[in-house]
């Protein structure tokens, strides 16, 4: 299959490096465009990679982890005077890989740059739904919509009737999560940080109440306003001090899902929660979750993700910065608050 498409031609190739370590807030500073150059035909033995272009690029909070010297989790991190890298969907260019061909449209784990050779080619997978647009692949159908597939069915165990509190409500993750919970019968409020996306959550994503907790300065007070007799599930893609304030009003034999944790993704010295007790004498379950430990039911989110847009049953809502130079504003954009829906950069058209 190598050399189908690309005959040895170079072409320019923009990247997206990580200058330093990040220390306490992350800033563009900490990044840097370089230009080089690439073939487009992968080099001599080199069997079961794939040369790719790139077309649109995850933005996600979890690559800030990455971007730490000293970080201990599931993915080591990045080095300084590397290609950052993240989720994307991408076409193929070249392949001496068996799974996939020239012309497919691949998604997972690829580099911040135009073109990318992949090797570590396990995780990937050909893009087979196609009357969706490409980039939710990155959101919708991707790791983000998966997240929250598995959050809310798996970890959170809802019931109809279920009285559902989602932070972070009209990110990537949150806004799905509160359809999820709309369409399986729940009482469903979220939290964001703006006025325009508090409309979103009310009148475009079906919520049955949001606020904005920049205007609440007692956020105890502001859960028990709208969960007078408390919260059943707790879907927790902040952290912090909102985690605090929803522990206080947990239901008994409540479920809280830990999703992320994007207020201490800047602090060197995160605030310790204070209380956590309420897991006693409240009965609570609270479990953090990666996507990749459930990768067994990515098909049946698939097909049930799919059809609930094609039915007009959930919409998905993207925020679109165009072309690779601008992913470090829209990336640093994520931890203030910037983006509204699901954060991609488009790097290049098919």
């Amino acid at each position: 299959m190598a050399g189908d498409a690309g005959d040895g031609v170079v072409v320019r190739n923009k990247q997206v490096l990580l200058k330093n370590f990040m220390v306490g807030s992350a800033k563009e500073s900490d990044m840097e465009l370089r230009e080089g150059t690439i073939s487009l035909e992968l080099p001599p033995g080199t069997e079961g990679a794939i040369l790719v272009k790139n077309l649109y690029l995850s933005c996600d909070p979890y690559m800030r982890g990455r971007m730490r010297e000293y970080y201990e989790s599931y993915i080591p991190p990045f080095q300084p005077g590397k290609c950052i890298e993240g989720f994307g969907v991408a076409k193929v260019i070249d392949s001496t890989n068996q799974k996939f061909g020239v012309g497919d449209y691949i998604t997972g784990l690829t580099g911040w740059e135009e073109y990318s050779i992949l090797t570590r080619t396990e995780q990937l997978r050909k893009v087979e739904i196609l009357d969706v647009p490409l980039s939710y692949h990155v959101g919708l159908l991707g790791m983000p919509g998966f997240t929250a597939y598995v959050g809310f069915y798996e970890i959170c165990s809802p019931k109809k009737g279920d009285c559902v509190f989602i932070s972070a409500a009209s990110g990537a993750v949150g806004q799905l999560v509160g359809q999820l919970a709309k369409l399986h019968g729940c009482f469903v409020v979220g939290s964001a940080g703006s006025a325009d996306k508090i409309e979103l959550l009310k009148h475009k994503l079906g919520y049955d109440e949001a606020f904005n907790y920049k205007e609440e300065p007692d956020l105890v007070a502001a859960l028990k306003r709208y969960f007078p007799k408390g919260i059943d599930i707790y879907f927790d893609n902040v952290g912090g001090e909102m985690l605090d304030a929803a522990l206080v009003n947990m239901k008994v034999h409540g479920r809280i899902a830990v999703c992320g944790m994007v207020s201490q993704s800047a602090v060197s010295y995160p605030k310790g929660i204070t209380n956590l007790y309420m897991l006693v004498t409240k009965r609570l379950t609270m479990k953090g979750f990666i996507q990749s430990d459930y990768l067994h039911l990515f098909p049946q989110f698939l097909e049930t993700i799919s059809n609930f847009y094609k039915q007009g049953k959930i919409v998905y809502i993207e925020d679109m910065n165009e072309g690779l130079e601008n992913g470090p504003a829209a990336f640093i954009g994520l931890f203030s608050g910037k983006n509204v829906g699901k954060q991609v950069v488009h790097v290049a058209d098919e």
